[in-house]
């Protein structure tokens, strides 16, 4: 009898991809409620300090705007970057809950490769930051934020980049976090810090103006910034080559980092098989 050929690694990986990512967007379609709690934040920044601010923080026509606008337009790409980011911390939260519960242990002894695994689980934190950002996006449209149709099919791609990276920070994050108990507090020490020390609710110059050089210097080399801007840029039909760049080098940089982590010879399996 001629034996059965085995099936190639592409086959394998694919029904892998199905599985981790499958899991990860079943738990979240299953969980309505979960997508409503994550669009809450982001709204009621959008109607709040769209209101409270709207003659407060004056945006001057910089690029990419060649008029002045509501402040309500300015606001969109931050809170797109926020849902990203608040996504991302989401995700780390799950690793770190599967860790514990020994769901990571189990997967890292399957025979496929920890790099296939840990990309899957990033394609599939990235995929839900997008879907969460397209729904808030059509909300912001129906409150009269509009953009050119051509625009927004060209920013997607930049979405998908800006939610990878930060799906691979809270990959990378999910490393050094060791417990449930400890994880509240490392998102106040990552999301707070690059939320508010970025363009994502005023522009960078406004820090520049107002003295506060050491902030300034800070939010231009904060990865987010890049994130938000280069949305920014793209929902007006144009590209910013360097936020671009450092969100691919921060992207592959991240999740390399988190490939060292879950390394067992060196990251948290050998530390724990060691207590």
């Amino acid at each position: 009898m001629t034996p059965t050929p085995l099936p190639g690694p592409w086959p394998h990986r694919l029904r892998a991809a199905r599985a981790v990512m499958g899991r990860e967007l079943s738990k979240f379609l299953r969980q309505p409620a979960r997508l409503a709690s994550a669009l809450v934040r982001p709204l009621l920044w959008f109607l709040v300090f769209a209101a409270g601010f709207h003659n407060v923080f004056g945006v001057a026509i910089i690029p990419p705007y060649e008029t002045y606008i509501e402040y309500k337009v300015y606001m969109v790409p931050g809170l797109l970057g926020m849902i990203a980011l608040f996504n991302g911390m989401q995700s780390s939260l799950s690793m770190v809950y599967d860790r514990e519960m020994g769901v990571m242990r189990l997967l890292l002894t399957a025979p496929l490769g920890r790099g296939w695994l840990l990309a899957f689980k990033l394609l599939a934190g990235t995929a839900l930051s997008v879907l969460q950002m397209v729904v808030f996006l059509a909300i912001a449209w129906g409150f009269g934020v509009e953009f050119e149709p051509l625009h927004l099919l060209g920013a997607l791609p930049v979405m998908v980049l800006a939610a990878a990276l930060l799906a691979a920070l809270g990959l990378m994050l999910s490393v050094y976090v060791r417990q449930l108990e400890n994880f509240a507090g490392a998102m106040n020490f990552v999301i707070f810090p690059m939320f508010f020390i970025s363009p994502a609710l005023y522009p960078l110059w406004k820090l520049e103006e107002a003295g506060a050089a050491a902030l300034h210097l800070l939010a231009r080399y904060n990865p987010f910034s890049h994130a938000v801007e280069a949305m920014r840029f793209a929902l007006y039909g144009q590209a910013n080559a360097t936020s671009l760049l450092v969100i691919g080098t921060g992207t592959l940089l991240c999740f390399a980092l988190a490939l060292r982590g879950y390394d067992p010879q060196r990251g948290w399996i050998r530390q724990r098989g060691a207590a």
